[in-house]
Parts: structure tokens; sequence; C-alpha cells
């Protein structure tokens, strides 16, 4: 975040320091004329003046210090949680949750509802208070259909903190996103899509029959590999089209995914492969990137993974030839019967409790733990994107991602449980033909991860393309930075970014942003929809809601398709075991430490575990550690550790390395941060990447002889200020 300091009110600002910007003369005048007619307008009123502003003075082609002169001098005298977006009274009422409440408001509510955005955190409460009735809703918002319809909505026992969500119904999550409705027909565009390289083509469209039909020949394909109903099956490749389809026809045909990015080293892959005990893998032979031909099949290879199916890259055939026992794509697709091509594959219909994916989450032990989705996790990813992210028929969702996190389920599911278009980049997200195929497809929501924005803004690779179509932005995965969002949203002409965090087990987010309420930057302004959140004191016990201070976060246990099992892992131990009890119900640990401020905002301030946040990515100190320890022989122990840097986004890796001879910290850490940086990139991610090393005589320990991390946390957090 900007320096307040390195700014001025409003009032103060001349045509000088508009002109020491890199604005002409002219423009400058001109610009200050507005400004002072604002001024002259609206007085004290900051919200009311930086909303002018935004909307009617500032432009993407103006220099982005000028919108920070504008915004910082707006708010010069405001304080804390400025809102950087206002929700407009008939917008509102036009969302998925305003015409819902416009309709059933005080049905629902009572005599005291009376707007949407008035009474939003009411129905907040509601949703909460009245589980029941708020997710029978819901489902029938989103057109979901049951082949047999629950007993209830929840049962309440003591066996599941949890409790057990929709008893006895039985549902196909693929089918619901591939039927008809009401609200959607064949002709429907459901995936726009477009190749890195082929910026000046017109992006390609696929209709719901295209779609449908696509996933039907897969799943008829997979039945003839001959395993069991409910096998795992892997996905390790780019999300594009054909990953889309697969994934959804493995989930159709009664099977379960295997999430595996496509970034992982085969040690990794080959973890994730054993842990869920898959039978068969989907990959590709190449990932072409920047004009770059990446390997994938080879390192699947190396993972000594089962059965795969190789698909080529952008090519209609293969160029190298296969391991004994694995498919080409071509040779899986004439498995059937052409006859049999165009029928409509009957899906499975899936008891509640049935595993549909197995995703990966670091831990804090070094082994990923296994999360899988149920039959109904889906549903909980489709309601965030209905409720916080107001996805609907209509819309066009982009969102750079992958299978191999929550992200790229969680994308299928909320664009197409909720009769949206997804839009697929098949390419880098970082340069100026993403850029322009957000232009091309006519994208309403775009979805980042903030490591992305900063990217944009430093390369600047969105010049010249016209975001207009976008109605608001949804970011997820890290902090995000002040500055980044406040670029961000300059670029759609102040359109808001609702800023969402969640996690792998809970199938969607815990706290968002929403429509309906003033967003601040970097801030999130209410808690999910369905969900119910506590700060823990000092002394582990919840603060009062409405109490400004920070703290670990607990979750209510009543939480829609929450994990209830891991396949590597004590359940009960990692979320239940050693909380407080609140009402008689023992609370759900997350782990991240958040801060309610003194205007009833949210914000993240990291995790409370040894786990840190690299570039979107959760790992584990001892994953990174492992990796650096043996670097070099003359290397004693390290300790890992993520210092969020002071404007927030994502923490800054800082390894502490104790060496075995104490001479050598007097050397320089330059060639050693070199070696950190290859093996990480290598062993782990090639996102990571080693900021600060800091040579010390031992590490802080407890009693027990266990790494203080959030010691040297503190002690390394002015380091944060100067990476």
């Amino acid at each position: 975040m900007a320096n307040l300091q390195d700014y001025k009110p409003l009032y103060s600002i001349t045509v000088d320091d508009i002109q020491a910007l890199g604005i002409s003369s002219i423009t400058a005048a001109q610009l200050h004329r507005k400004l002072t007619e604002v001024v002259a307008t609206y007085g004290n009123d900051a919200i009311k003046t930086w909303q002018h502003i935004s909307q009617h003075i500032l432009t993407p082609d103006l220099p982005f210090p000028f919108h920070q002169l504008m915004y910082y001098g707006s708010y010069f005298h405001y304080g804390p949680d400025p809102p950087a977006w206002l929700p407009d009274t008939e917008a509102a009422k036009l969302t998925n949750i305003g015409k819902l409440l416009e309709r059933r408001g005080k049905e629902l509510l009572g005599s005291s509802y009376k707007d949407p955005i008035s009474s939003f955190s009411d129905f907040q409460e509601f949703s909460v208070s009245n589980l029941e009735d708020y997710w029978k809703i819901v489902f029938e918002e989103m057109n979901i259909s049951f082949s047999v319809s629950p007993e209830c909505i929840l049962r309440e026992t003591p066996l599941h903190p949890g409790g057990q969500w929709l008893p006895g119904a039985r549902l196909n999550p693929a089918k619901n996103c591939l039927r008809l409705n009401a609200k959607r027909s064949l002709s429907d565009i459901v995936v726009i899509t477009r190749d890195e390289g082929d910026d000046e083509a017109p992006v390609t469209r696929l209709t719901l029959e295209e779609l449908r039909s696509a996933v039907w020949r897969v799943a008829y394909s997979i039945d003839t590999l001959a395993l069991e109903k409910g096998s795992a099956i892997a996905i390790d490749m780019p999300m594009d089209v054909n990953s889309v389809v697969i994934y959804l026809a493995i989930v159709i045909a009664g099977y379960m995914v295997v999430s595996i990015a496509d970034s992982l080293a085969p040690t990794e892959i080959s973890t994730r492969l054993m842990i869920s005990k898959a039978k068969a893998v989907f990959t590709q032979d190449f990932i072409s990137r920047g004009g770059k031909k990446l390997p994938l099949y080879s390192k699947v290879i190396d993972a000594q993974s089962p059965m795969a199916i190789v698909i080529p890259c952008r090519s209609s055939s293969l160029s190298m030839k296969l391991r004994d026992g694995d498919i080409s794509w071509h040779e899986f697709l004439e498995r059937i019967d052409k006859s049999n091509r165009e029928v409509e594959y009957i899906g499975v219909e899936l008891p509640v409790e049935a595993l549909t994916n197995i995703l990966f989450s670091s831990g804090t032990t070094g082994e990923p733990k296994a999360i899988p989705w149920t039959a109904t996790t889906p549903l909980r990813a489709a309601a965030d994107g209905w409720s916080h992210l107001n996805i609907g028929k209509g819309d066009v969702v982009a969102w750079p991602t992958n299978l191999g996190w929550m992200l790229g389920p969680l994308l299928i599911y909320c664009t197409l449980l909720n009769g949206a278009t997804m839009a697929l980049y098949n390419g880098s997200p970082l340069g100026s033909g993403f850029a322009k195929f957000v232009q091309d497809a006519k994208v309403t929501m775009l979805g980042v991860v903030p490591s992305i924005v900063r990217t944009w803004k430093s390369t600047n690779c969105t010049a010249g393309h016209d975001w207009s179509s976008i109605r608001h932005f949804a970011s997820t995965g890290e902090a995000s930075g002040v500055d980044e969002s406040l670029w961000l949203m300059g670029r759609a002409h102040y359109k808001p970014v609702i800023e969402i965090c969640g996690g792998t087990e809970i199938g969607g987010g815990f706290i968002a942003g929403s429509l309906l309420q003033p967003q601040s930057l970097s801030a999130f302004s209410t808690v999910a929809m369905g969900c119910s959140l506590f700060i823990l004191g000092e002394d582990g016990s919840p603060r009062p809601f409405d109490f400004p201070g920070v703290g670990e976060l607990a979750l209510g246990p009543l939480l829609f398709e929450a994990s209830n099992t891991l396949l590597n892992a004590d359940h009960y131990g990692v979320y239940f075991k050693g909380m407080p009890v609140w009402n008689g119900k023992v609370l759900r640990r997350h782990g991240d430490v958040f801060e309610r401020t003194s205007r009833g905002y949210y914000r993240a301030h990291g995790r409370a575990d040894d786990t840190m946040n690299l570039g979107g990515v959760k790992v584990s100190s001892v994953e990174i550690e492992k990796v650096c320890n043996a670097v070099d022989g003359s290397i004693l122990e390290t300790a890992a550790v993520g210092v969020p840097p002071p404007g927030g986004g994502s923490d800054k890796l800082v390894i502490a390395v104790v060496f075995k001879d104490s001479e050598k910290s007097k050397h320089s850490t330059n060639l050693l941060k070199v070696s950190f940086n290859s093996a990480l990139q290598k062993k782990l991610n090639p996102l990571f990447k080693v900021s600060h090393i800091v040579a010390l005589p031992s590490l802080p320990r407890t009693a027990t002889n266990k790494i203080m991390r959030r010691v040297l946390r503190q002690q390394f957090s002015q380091i944060g200020s100067k990476l």
C-alpha cells in the first residue's frame, strides 16, 4: 500500500502535481478543472467525492499514479477501510440475492425487510440460523435436480460434528451441469476458448449440445477401460476444453477424479497417484507456453503412473512413442462403436456420500492432505458463485487456474450449474494475449489471484484492451495488495473486486465480499452465506461478534459440505481436536489469522500454523526445509517462514540457515539463494522463490525441541518492507 504521507488532500493538488505524473499540460489543466468542480460540489464528503471521480474522471489510459493521487487524496482524512466501490440501489435488485429478496424478503425476514442492500446482513444471519430453509432456497434457485430427494436438508448427530447433509439423496453433479431446464437450451454457449498464439483469430464457441456430445463420448470410452465404478482416474494436464470434458465424463460415469496440477514434479505426481490409488491418468504429451514445448507425459512416466491416456498438444496426432500399455487420445475415442457416439450417456446417480474428486492441500507434516469432494460438494462451490459472485445466465466467467487446485473444479461448477459460460484461455495468463482474450470473449466476471495482477500491473500488458464488459472481479488464493486491487478496478472503469477466501476442505468460501455491500480494497465485507465465523481471543475462546481485533479464525461446524474425512490423515484431529466449544458445538479449525476492523471489514493476516502462501500456493515449511537442507553440505538446518509485505500480497519466502561451521555465515548468501531457488523450483513448484536468507547461530526451539517459526516470522517482519 502506498504511504499516505506521499499524497495530499484533493483541494491541495495543483496542475503541476498532475503534470508531474507524465500527463500533458493541456490534459492536466482539464483534469484539474474537473477536480476543482468535484471538490466544490462534494466538499468534505470523501465517499461521494471518490465515487464521482472513479466513475466520471478516471479512465484506464490515465497513468496509474494519477489514480492513486485521486484515491488517496479523496480519502486523505477518512481513516481506515475507505470504500473503493458502493452498490447502486437499482443494480442491487438485479443481483441473484437481490431478485430473491425482492420476491421473498418480507416472507423470509419479516417486517424488518427494507431492500436488498439494507437487509443483506439480516439475510446472511438468516442463512445461518435457518440453514435448512436457506439451502432449500439455493437449490431451487440453481435448479438442482435430485434423482432421489433427500430425507431432510440437515440431520444433526453426535457422530458427525458437521452434521449429515441431504441424507438419502442421489444425484450426479456432472449430469446437472449438462441438463436442460427452463433457463437453458441446447444452443446456449457454455464454453469460449482460444489457444495462445492464435490471438488474432476469432474465439471458439462451444454450445451445450456440443459439450454434452463430447462428454458422453469420453464417458462411453472410459467404460471400455473395464475399471470398477468408483475407481480413481487422474487428470494431469492444463485446464482447457479437453480437460473439462474429461473431468465431467469421469464424474458422470460414476468414477472419481484425482486432481493433479500440471506444474508438479514427478515425485509430487507419484505421491498423489499413490495416495489416491489411481487406476489411470489423462495427460498431454507437451504443454505449449510462450512458444515453448514443456514436457508433461515424460513427467507422468517418471512418476511411474498407471495406464495413461495421452492427448496431443494442439495437433491431431502424437509425435512420440508411448509407453507399453498407454493409449493415444485418438485410439481411446475410437474404442466405442460409431453408432453409440451420439447416444446420451445415462449418468450414474450417486449417493451424496460418494466421492467424485480427490484434491490435495499441503499440510504441516510435509505430506499433502488428500481431501475428497463428494457428490454434493459441487453444490457448495456453485452456491458461492450464485450468492457472492452473482454468476448466472448471460455471464462469461474467466479465471486462470488448473484442475490440480480447488479453483479448477470450482470454476466448472460455478459456471455450468448456474447457467453461465466458461472462458478458457489455453496459454499463459500473464501477457497481452490473455488480456485480448478477455476483451474478445466479452468476459463479465474475471477471477484472479493477486500474483497475476502484480504481473499485469508491472508489465502493463492490459493496455489497449477494452475490459468494459467486466461487471466485477473476484480475487482469491492469497492476500491481495491495496494498490494492486485499485489498479485492477481501474482497468474496468472501477468495477468492484469481490475478495473470497475459503478452503479445499470446505468446497468454497467462509468469508467474502458482496455486490450488496460497500467494498474496501483488499478486505472482506461479510461472512459467507450459510457460514458462521469466530475470531478467537488469546485465551482461545471466541471474541464477541462485533469486537474488533486479531486472532485465529474458527468456523461453526454446521457448514454445508465441509469435509468429514481425509484419505491420509485423522480428520477429527486436524479440524476439531482441541477447539473451543460454542453453544454446545465444537468449532472447526481453519488455521488462518484474521482481523475484524473497527468498521466491520475483515482482513487476512496469514496462516496460524507453519503453512505459508507463496504466489497463491499453500505449502508447508517442512516441505521447503526438506529441499533446502539437502542443497549444500555446509548446512546444518534451515527454517522456512513466509513474511507478509507491509502493503499486503503474497508471503515472501525467507530462509533461516544454520551452518555447520559458523564461519560460513560470514560469506555471501547470494550463491546459496540461487541454489535454493533452483532446487525448490525443480522439486516443488517453479513459482517458488526465496526472497531473503538470514544466517543464524541457532534456531529458536520449544522445550520439546520444535522450531518456533512464529518467533522467526516476528523477527523477520522488518525484512518484509525491504523485499
